[in-house]
């Protein structure tokens, strides 16, 4: 392939990646406001919602991994994703029932579940497994930067238009990453590169299930129930902050939601890339200590004032907390699955665990907050992260193998 295809599949990537961001990750805090705001939706049903979009999202994640494996029309499917998308946001503006609310966001979210499995797919199919860590950087330089600029410019239009101005937005990035994804050669992509094919591996059929990964690795299923409550913890505390505020001062909630979003999304890059010099030197376990010991904090500081200002710069730890956690995520499972060939299903297995925790997450703030107010949610969601930061203490190990570091060779773990 010649060198200007190459280019321009390179910026296609990029600009793929930097308009799905927020298409990625859905709605969320500025739904919240809408329909408190708006439609003074009380924060119960607010949070169901929120709780039936993330199960839809959940119970689709699988699905979605198998079609974008077996299909060769990766690009096609991102484009329907997208246009899926597109429409349940143009629609939400006209509707204002609980059914057709919960549907569209059900819509998004199951359209928006191929979006990370496909992009992770063309990337591979089009740089190859050498060049593929560089590439998901790239991914993630883009994915962020995108996040930062949607979230600045949401918080641009809703002071000048009001909430409902997010929602238009969406749908122009939405269909943004159509133009940028059609600028990708379907030649370019080995789609049996794509699906991680290895002809010296084991054949297919032998792989484990997902559960059954977890059930037969002791270390593998702590982190996972960490996981897990990791999120159930911290999925619901940027809706709550944007609740919040919207009480405290209506036209700003949203500007200052976006505000807490870029913030937390400028820190993220710094933290990555401190994890990803030093976790081969201090080793994971007290990075990831650190990471979940601002959770529960983060919890506690936003009950001790309703300064918007005071919330904002408490969401700046969000950044140092799912940073970390985002960095070291994939290092760990690799740890304890070194030599097995199973990463891929193990990685699976506990995304669809931690995707559990962050729907569930929205229902359970939102009817504490309907029985006991705001802060008593943050302090239940602090507590669940203080159990998830206990659980790490006392039951996982350290699983940077040094020997494996320091020879710069593979050997496998045997914490089984």
């Amino acid at each position: 392939m010649n060198a200007p295809t190459d280019r321009r599949n390179t910026l296609s990537l990029d600009g793929l990646n930097f308009f799905l961001a927020d298409v990625r990750d859905g709605l969320g805090p500025y739904l919240a406001i809408y329909l408190l705001a708006v439609h003074h939706w009380d924060p119960a049903s607010i949070g169901l919602v929120m709780t039936l979009a993330g199960i839809a999202a959940l119970l689709t994640q699988t699905p979605a991994g198998a079609l974008i494996d077996r299909t060769r029309r990766k690009r096609g499917v991102i484009i329907v994703a997208a246009l899926l998308v597109t429409v349940s946001c143009l629609l939400l503006p006209f509707i204002t029932s609980f059914t057709f609310v919960a549907l569209t966001q059900a819509l998004s979210a199951v359209a928006a579940s191929v979006f990370a499995p496909a992009i992770s797919a063309i990337s591979l199919g089009i740089t190859g497994p050498r060049a593929f860590t560089r590439r998901t950087g790239r991914n993630e330089t883009f994915n962020h930067a995108g996040n930062a600029a949607a979230a600045l410019l949401a918080g641009g239009f809703a002071y000048l238009f009001g909430p409902v101005a997010v929602f238009y937005l969406m749908a122009v990035m939405a269909l943004a990453s159509v133009v940028a994804i059609s600028f990708i050669s379907p030649h370019a992509i080995d789609h049996d590169v794509a699906r991680g094919f290895d002809p010296q591996g084991p054949p297919h059929g032998e792989q484990p299930s997902g559960l059954s990964v977890l059930l037969h690795n002791r270390p593998l299923l702590v982190f996972a129930i960490c996981c897990g409550l990791f999120h159930l913890a911290n999925a619901a505390m940027l809706p709550l902050v944007s609740q919040k505020l919207s009480l405290v001062n209506l036209q700003m909630a949203t500007p200052l939601t976006s505000a807490c979003i870029v913030a937390a999304q400028l820190v993220m890059v710094p933290v990555a890339l401190l994890v990803g010099w030093k976790a081969d030197v201090w080793g994971r376990k007290p990075l990831l200590l650190a990471g979940f010991l601002i959770l529960p904090l983060r919890g506690v500081l936003y009950t001790l004032s309703d300064d918007p200002y005071w919330l904002v710069a408490v969401q700046l730890l969000d950044g140092v907390g799912a940073g970390i956690f985002g960095a070291l995520f994939p290092v760990v499972i690799k740890d304890l699955t070194q030599g097995t060939g199973r990463f891929n299903v193990s990685l699976g297995a506990l995304s669809t665990v931690f995707g559990l925790g962050a729907a569930l997450s929205n229902g359970l703030a939102g009817l504490v907050v309907q029985q006991a107010g705001y802060s008593a949610a943050f302090l239940t969601l602090a507590a669940v992260a203080a159990t998830a930061l206990v659980l790490l203490v006392v039951a996982m190990p350290e699983t940077l193998n040094r020997a494996c570091v320091a020879n710069d060779r593979p050997i496998a773990t045997a914490l089984t």
